[in-house]
Order: structure tokens, then sequence, then C-alpha cells
């Protein structure tokens, strides 16, 4: 049976391992006069490494993170998705925001977990206040005693004017100031530091006692954000702490666009790539046989033709010289016509796109492909205790691998910071 291409959240069946026990929940304050204690006592020193995250007990090491979808359909289904993740052994776990919220999403997974990093990929940024995605994610950091990973997307304009009624500007500047502001803010919770923050979108300059949460014991949420464009890459390399490659996104557009614009950012800010945390780019296909791959190529005309279709997207179709037809699809989705859309993408695109992979030879992949990635997405069908059980041995293998953490190519691209480091 050919595996799902992974940007779509894997079977996750039944797991035999037991469950770890709960842990006890922590104490809270409810009260206003408890909120004013808990802004105005003395808190732990700022710092965003405070604290380990329990769900993150190999990331001082080069081994690979392996993550998982879950949820992304009513939120009924979300702690139960987060649960069988965590027990087939994925270090983290992403939830989509299409239909359903994702924040809501989240806080089901993380009191439904306790090992497991919990991560949005991603929440809409414009149509939600700094302040008020600042207080989800801080509550959620809270909860999950710091295994939460907030991922943010920009949306593109259309949506953002017709679906969530946002005035439109240019994205990239606007998300800087989003993510700037956001620290900002949780700076303030932890420290009780009087705020101080204007940039050119927003600003954060009023807080009392009785409006801010207090410390927390565990380190500020870490931001992901989800770039295609070169300006966005820029703006993840220089505030964001992770990047979301979009899975519209071949390994040439990565190597030349991508990446090469991370670097600029993370040299504007002075950081180096390990200072980021770098998903794996792109559409992949994993079999156990090669005619498994084969048939599950099919299933990423649909993907392809859908992000195809959409303008802000063509840059990625530009550089191979198909921009032709990115507006062949563009106008087909005018029309409505889905099905058509997937027909037209050729071969050689269908294969320019994806990147495939025994489950055998995954390791190998992963060595030679995310030379550059710290966590990379797999699926694997679990219905059986056999499929449980070959799940599980190639999970570990791919959890072994280490690499270097930088793209190739790129390795003096931020010489300039780390010398001023």
């Amino acid at each position: 049976m050919p595996t799902r291409p992974t940007n779509s959240p894997p079977s996750l069946g039944c797991s035999t391992r037991p469950r770890l026990p709960l842990l006890p929940p922590a104490a809270s304050a409810h009260g206003p006069a408890q909120r004013v204690a808990a802004a105005t006592k003395p808190g732990p020193a700022y710092n965003r490494r405070l604290a380990p995250r329990d769900g993150a007990d190999r990331k001082d090491t080069k081994a690979m993170k392996v993550g998982s979808g879950f949820g992304g359909g009513w939120i009924t289904d979300a702690a139960e998705g987060a649960r069988r993740a965590e027990e087939l052994g994925f270090d983290f776990a992403n939830v989509a925001e299409t239909a359903h919220d994702s924040m809501l999403a989240a806080t089901l997974a993380a009191n439904a977990t306790e090992r497991l990093e919990i991560a949005t990929s991603v929440t809409i940024a414009f149509p939600r206040v700094p302040m008020i995605l600042a207080m989800q994610a801080w509550d959620i950091q809270h909860l999950s005693k710091g295994r939460f990973a907030l991922g943010l997307g920009s949306q593109v304009k259309g949506h953002n004017q017709r679906r969530f009624s946002v005035p439109w500007v240019p994205p990239a500047p606007r998300m800087k100031d989003y993510i700037r502001t956001l620290k900002a803010i949780w700076k303030t919770f932890q420290t009780g530091e009087k705020p101080d923050h204007v940039t050119e979108h927003y600003q954060f300059t009023l807080i009392n006692p009785n409006f801010n949460p207090g410390p927390i014991e565990y380190p500020e949420p870490k931001v992901m954000l989800a770039c295609v464009g070169a300006g966005m890459a820029r703006a993840a390399g220089e505030v964001a702490d992770g990047v979301y490659p979009h899975g519209f996104m071949t390994d040439k557009y990565m190597r030349e666009v991508v990446l090469p614009n991370i670097a600029i950012g993370l040299r504007r800010s002075g950081r180096k790539w390990e200072d980021i945390e770098l998903s794996g780019g792109g559409f992949t296909v994993f079999g156990e046989t090669e005619s498994e791959i084969e048939q599950g190529l099919e299933a990423l005309r649909q993907p392809i033709s859908f992000y195809g279709s959409t303008r802000s997207y063509h840059d990625v179709f530009e550089i191979h010289g198909w921009k032709d037809l990115g507006m062949e699809l563009h106008s087909l989705s005018l029309a409505g016509k889905w099905d058509e859309m997937r027909r037209v993408i050729p071969e050689d695109v269908l294969r320019g796109f994806a990147q495939t992979s025994t489950y055998d030879n995954l390791p190998n992949f992963i060595r030679e492909h995310r030379e550059y990635a710290s966590r990379v997405g797999f699926g694997m069908r679990t219905e059986t205790p056999e499929q449980r059980e070959r799940f599980a041995h190639i999970l570990g293998e791919i959890q072994k691998v280490e690499v270097p953490r930088v793209p190739r190519g790129l390795e003096d691209a931020i010489l300039q910071s780390a010398a001023a480091s």
C-alpha cells in the first residue's frame, strides 16, 4: 500500500505502549489579587532558556527530532491524536489551521500529553492582535510545562482581506514587528518590566498588574515562522526561533532562495545557524518499495495544483521556468475546475517537487538532503502490530541521525556574525 505524502498527517494507529503516568498539575493562581502578586513578586531572571522543556529531552544533541501531524479537524479529536503521537514515540506533533482553531487544538493536546512538543503549523497571525496570541501562548506554555511552540504564518493577501477582513500591507516587515511584539509582551509577563515597545505596526506600552499573568517556570514559547518567499525567509532568520519551509517547495528553490535568505536574516541579527531550528522543506514521498513510491507520487498532484494556483507562490514555479503552468492553474481555480487542475501537472513538474526514499534508506536520505534540518516530519501506517513494529524501528533509526544543521554550501554565509558574537 503506498504511503501518504508527508505534508499530510500520517495514519496513527492504536499503540501497544503503555501511557506514561500523568504528572501532578502545577499550582495556579486564579483571582486578581493572586495575579497582582504573581506579576509584581520577584521572578526568575529573564532568560528564554530558563528551564529545560519537558518535551525536548534530546534538544542538546545533533540527533534528529521527528514529528507527526495531529488534529486539524474538530477539536474533539485533538487530544487523542496527540496522545497517539506521543505513544508512538514522536518528538513533536503539529496541528494545522484550516477550518478549525489551532490554538484550541494545541491547548487540548498539551493537556493530554506529558513529553511531546506541541506546535501549531501554522496559526494565522495577522487576524489576531499580538496581545491576544501572546496570552494564549503563555497559558499553553504554562499548561504544557514548557512544551509549546507557536508556529506563525501570514496567509496570502486574498484570505487576509476577503476571509479575515484584515487590511493588507507588506507581510514580511509586519511579521517581524509581530514577533518582536510577542517577545516584548512575554518579557513583561516574565519580569514585570514596564512596557515601552513601539513598531511601525504594533505597540505595547500599557499594562498593569491586574492584566499581567506573571512569570512561568519555563522558557518563553518558541516562535516558528512559515515561509515561501525571500522576504519572509529573511524575516525568519532575523527574528524567529525556527523556520517552517512551506510544503510547496522544490529542493532547488529551497537551496537557491530560502536558505540563503535565512542566512541574510541571521547575519542581520548577529545569530548563527545553531541559533535557529530548521524543518525539512518540500513534498516527500516514502514507501517500502519503489513501486509503492510511484503510486504515492500521484497523490502529490492535488497539493501541487492547489498551491500552484496561488500567484503568491509562483516564484517557486518561476525558478524552474514553469510560470506558464502557474498562470494556467490560477485560471482553472478561478473557474472552479479543481479536478482538471490535477490533470495538467506534467510528469517533470511532479518529479521536480517530490523527493522520495524507501523507508530503509531514510537515514541516508536525511543525511544527504536534510543536512540543514533539526526536525523532520514522518509517517507510516500503524494499524496492525506488524506495522507498528516496523514503524518503531524506522522511527528509531531516523532519531539516531545526526546532521550538521548547516546548509551545504552556506557554511561561511554568516561568518561575519559569528566573528562578531
